[in-house]
């Protein structure tokens, strides 16, 4: 037979076979610290201000302010990896005649690394498989552009494009890149507005830009926002080299020991290749990297 009693904070009297069993616990649990920082008087995304004098507008970037700024091991990797990965986007955004704010959309889409979503999105900008087909990256069993950092870029750029000639601004352009061109446009002409900020949209996509905004506010000022990471602590770009392949590898682990590599290193840092070959009937040429250093 066994008697339970709570007595004071956690007192447990157990009884087993006649032999009483005494455990007293004593606990002082202080409550966790949450930081609030309050609001920028002024942001705006791609150059597009953001309208803070409308009360909803205010309390949705709080929202992400106050998430973000208290999602400390998230944001602090966001940072970490920001380092290594936005040096590669910045100068294919700027290439292309694309604000730098869009690397920020990158970031909420994906945390930086190669993800994938339940609905089958992928990589660090997060296709489809028909939508990358679209914008021309390879997606089959043994290659998958989508993991791919400087291509699906590329794609990236060339379908915010798009959709900024289709808006006529970046901030429904980027709003876009969740809810879908026609998604959107089938808002705008229901309720009759234009402006991202008027819009009553889905969840997701009405806490899309401001997700935008609030991770590029925290990433600009990490420090006043109580993330304060020394230089030493940042992931850094790994130097590499490219080798061209036009043909057929029939055993990934054996070429990358051939290249004084192992498969996990190769596998690393050529996320697109997806099997333990590549099919390459075509001849098509491809560029693989291999690092010099970190290994």
């Amino acid at each position: 037979m066994y008697w339970i009693k709570k007595i004071g904070l956690v007192t447990a009297i157990a009884a087993v076979s006649g032999v009483f069993i005494y455990a007293t616990t004593q606990t002082s649990v202080k409550p966790q610290v949450v930081s609030s920082y309050g609001l920028p008087k002024a942001i705006d995304f791609a150059g597009e201000s953001t309208p803070m004098n409308i009360a909803d507008v205010v309390e949705r970037l709080d929202r992400e302010m106050v998430i973000n700024t208290n999602l400390h091991s998230t944001t602090t990797l966001i940072l970490k990896r920001a380092n290594r990965v936005f040096p590669i986007i910045e100068p294919i955004l700027k290439k292309n005649g694309i604000p730098d704010d869009f690397k920020y959309l990158a970031v909420i889409e994906s945390g930086l690394v190669n993800v994938v979503s339940p609905a089958g999105a992928r990589g660090v900008w997060q296709f489809m498989p028909q939508t990358a087909k679209e914008y021309g990256m390879e997606v089959n069993d043994f290659v998958d552009e989508r993991y791919h950092i400087e291509k699906s870029t590329q794609a990236a750029c060339d379908y915010l494009k798009a959709a900024k000639n289709k808006f006529g601004n970046w901030t429904l352009a980027a709003a876009s890149y969740n809810g879908g061109m026609a998604g959107i446009n089938k808002q705008i002409e229901r309720q009759g507005v234009s402006d991202y900020y008027d819009l009553l949209l889905t969840e997701e996509t009405s806490r899309y830009v401001f997700r935008i905004l609030a991770l590029k506010e925290i990433m600009k000022n990490p420090d006043k926002y109580g993330f304060t990471l020394p230089n030493e602590q940042l992931y850094f770009p790994i130097e590499t080299k490219q080798i061209i392949v036009d043909s057929t590898v029939s055993d990934l682990a054996s070429f990358a020991k051939t290249q004084g590599i192992n498969y996990k290193v190769l596998k690393i840092h050529n996320q697109w290749l997806r099997d333990t070959k590549l099919d390459n009937k075509t001849k098509k040429v491809y560029k693989i990297d291999i690092p010099t250093e970190g290994y």
